[in-house]
């Protein structure tokens, strides 16, 4: 299929042209990166956003898989001298992978069936006279033949009905009608093992269980098959039996003739052995797909949320990881968020310990003029958290959410950046730079260790993979990266760059000192001109040789910036101070080439407030003091909270007793809500009420509704 043909099939399913579709997957080809095309492209593409491009280049791969295929079928078929006219044509109309397929079926090389074995024993012309249905006598003596294996004629129509159950099941178009009823009419249901009742405890709610599969929410359809997958839970989805073998009669039974009963038996045949049991699988594997796509759409959103949370910004931080037994790991970080000084306190055991513990406080928050204090929300944490505020010290003291901080600390890149220095003082320094500025110490940790997914585990690897790296490229970019100082984690997600380049920028700047210009860049090794055009934009350097290159205005723009300064009779330094000069500006005579009114626009918006960080502005929070562990709540209680996680049946809330509680979607809202993310956000703060506390199995049950 041509990339013309590509584009307008794309451009029909997003609504947008065919122009627009085939200006992004040349783009793509290129090498463009889906930020940079979002961002510095816009007048290519329409101003077509980052989800409308990623849907192309994903659409995009799925028609050349498609493309491959039909190839691939069409030469199989060639070479089997099986290639007719009339056949490529349906293969070259095929629009789909299960629809190509279908055409292909009747065709693809298999093992010996109860069809072909028949065949063999010359009954095929048999099959025929009978699935003609014409009315005509058919005379079956002809077909008897012993030394085939055809001993007499209830044999030979045996083997002729095992043919047309063959046909009834590769015909594409009895295949389409019946999966279309499979899609739209099953029923997903799912019964426990014999006798692992008490293994599949976790399983219960599913041990008889039925709903209309086109209505299963995804969190559902991945429990019951992770249930099966364990061998806890046996899992069917089909419609009834009746309804689809009354389809399937309608479609291949004509006339009461002498054949009627056989072409009947046959179809019955067909579909309980043959029909029934591929398209089940095939069912089974687009819900699972349809869940695993719905499962990784609620953790991209939510890690997008996470990775943008308000970050405190350049403070020096005092960060603890509490702990009872082994004690508090304290770090010092500067406001770049180096390591400069680290101890043990003990402030939850004796009297005699934690005045000593508030003394090493002190002495720290004096000698490194610390100007916020953050303690991990694991183990002993609100405990750690009261202790802080008593000494009063006049800063904020802000819980951070710890999850993954293990991860990073036991890693090779945590090895790396503290070699001297164990897992404690690791994971201190991780909840401190968290922080300071959550992206950047993110970005470190797989986000499956983060915790805001749902099923993470149960779907697609690979896909979900794919769209995490999408969501933190699109966060790293959307944010912009400091040059000289940015980890090589950080630069790795960063437009155009990867793992390698990254390294080498690291090594570069270590070798070199910091750079003083976007320009510069070029100098490190096999960082080339196509890599420079896809990264410079969302790179920063503050205080260099070029005032824009503190900006997100791309360097292929700066000769523009500089003739809008000429204009305007200045320097570009003073047109970014001067906003006067700036809406004198008549952006209108600077239109032309590949230069239109959205670059333009973009370049204002960056001009008037430079390298602007686009997440919200830090805010403080604090839990209730009346409530440390799940055993203080009581039914009633209306409590400060933030969501940890948003799935499809609601969301999670530390109210900070060390166990989230759950608000069900039900009680996310007094009206109803269709999707938690239309309520809440990840890291968003929230007032809930306490409505139930089970101790023996930790869970609490919350609600937003308070009126």
């Amino acid at each position: 299929m041509k990339q013309l043909d590509h584009a307008v099939i794309i451009a029909k399913e997003l609504n947008v042209t065919p122009q627009q579709v085939e200006a992004t997957m040349k783009l793509l080809d290129e090498g463009a990166t889906v930020p940079f095309i979002a961002r510095y492209r816009k007048e290519v593409t329409g101003s077509l956003d980052e989800v409308a491009i990623q849907t192309i280049r994903d659409r995009l791969e799925q028609l050349r898989e498609l493309d491959k295929r039909r190839e691939a079928i069409c030469k199989s078929l060639e070479e089997r001298e099986l290639l007719t006219k009339e056949l490529q044509q349906k293969i070259e109309a095929a629009a789909t992978m299960a629809e190509l397929e279908d055409i292909y079926l009747p065709f693809r090389p298999k093992r010996r069936t109860k069809a072909t074995i028949a065949k063999e024993k010359g009954l095929e012309p048999l099959a025929e006279r009978i699935f003609r249905q014409d009315g005509k006598a058919i005379d079956v003596s002809v077909f008897i033949n012993p030394e085939k294996g055809v001993e007499n004629a209830e044999q030979a129509l045996e083997g002729a009905r095992d043919i047309i159950a063959e046909w009834i099941s590769e015909d594409a178009r009895i295949r389409s009608y019946e999966r279309y009823l499979y899609e739209t009419r099953s029923q997903f249901q799912s019964n426990v093992v014999k006798k692992k009742q008490e293994e599949a405890a976790k399983y219960r709610d599913y041990f008889e269980w039925q709903e209309p599969l086109a209505k299963a929410p995804s969190h559902r359809i991945l429990a019951v098959l992770r249930g099966q997958r364990e061998g806890f839970l046996t899992v069917h989805a089909r419609p009834s039996d009746e309804e689809a073998i009354a389809a399937l009669e309608k479609l291949v039974l004509r006339g009461e003739g002498p054949a009627y009963e056989h072409v009947r038996e046959a179809a019955h045949d067909a579909y309980k052995r043959l029909l029934a049991p591929s398209l089940e699988g095939e069912t089974l594997k687009a819900a699972k797909e349809r869940a695993d796509q719905e499962a990784i759409q609620v953790f991209v959103t939510n890690l997008r949320e996470l990775l943008l949370s308000p970050p405190l910004g350049q403070k020096r931080v005092l960060a603890i990881d509490p702990g009872y037994r082994t004690g508090c790991k304290v770090v010092v970080l500067d406001a770049q968020g180096n390591l400069k000084q680290n101890a043990t306190i003990y402030p939850t055991q004796s009297e005699r310990q934690k005045e000593q513990a508030a003394k090493v406080v002190r002495e720290l928050y004096k000698q490194f003029s610390i100007e916020a204090v953050a303690v991990g929300n694991g183990t002993a944490s609100r405990e750690t958290e009261s202790f802080l505020r008593e000494l009063d010290l006049g800063i904020p003291v802000v819980m951070v959410d710890e999850s993954g901080a293990s991860v990073y600390s036991a890693s090779e890149i945590a090895r790396a950046e503290f070699p001297d220095y164990d897992v404690t003082v690791r994971g201190s320094v991780s909840i401190g730079r968290r922080l300071q500025d959550p992206l950047a110490e993110l970005v470190k940790i797989d986000p499956k260790a983060i915790g805001v997914g749902q099923y993470q585990h149960d779907v697609d690897q690979n896909a979900l993979k794919k769209s995490l790296d999408d969501t933190v490229m699109s966060c790293v970019n959307a944010v912009g990266v400091e040059l000289n100082t940015a980890s090589a984690q950080l630069l790795t997600y960063v437009s155009g760059l990867g793992p390698q380049l990254a390294k080498n920028i690291v090594k570069f700047r270590e070798e070199n000192g910091p750079f003083p210009s976007r320009a510069a860049l070029k100098k490190v090794p096999r960082l080339g001109a196509k890599t420079f055009e896809q990264a410079a934009g969302f790179l920063r350097v503050q205080g260099g040789d070029n005032p824009l290159d503190a900006s997100a205005v791309h360097p292929e723009r700066y000769a523009l910036v500089e003739q809008m300064a000429r204009d305007s009779g200045c320097q570009v330094q003073d047109l970014l101070k001067d906003a006067a000069r700036r809406k004198r500006l008549n952006l209108s005579t600077y239109v032309g080439g590949d230069v239109g009114l959205p670059t333009l626009q973009d370049i204002m918006a960056e001009l008037d407030k430079p390298g602007r960080d686009p997440r919200p502005e830090f805010e403080m929070f604090s839990f209730s003091e009346a409530v440390h562990e799940i055993k203080d709540l009581r039914p009633g209680m209306t409590l400060p909270g933030i969501v940890t996680n948003v799935t499809n049946f609601g969301a999670f809330v530390d109210i900070g007793v060390h166990q989230d509680g759950l608000v069900h979607i039900s009680q996310l809202a007094d009206k109803y809500v269709k999707d938690p993310n239309d309520v809440v956000k990840v890291r968003q703060k929230v007032q809930v009420k306490v409505l139930e506390v089970d101790l023996d199995r930790r869970r609490i049950s919350l609600t937003m509704r308070l009126s």
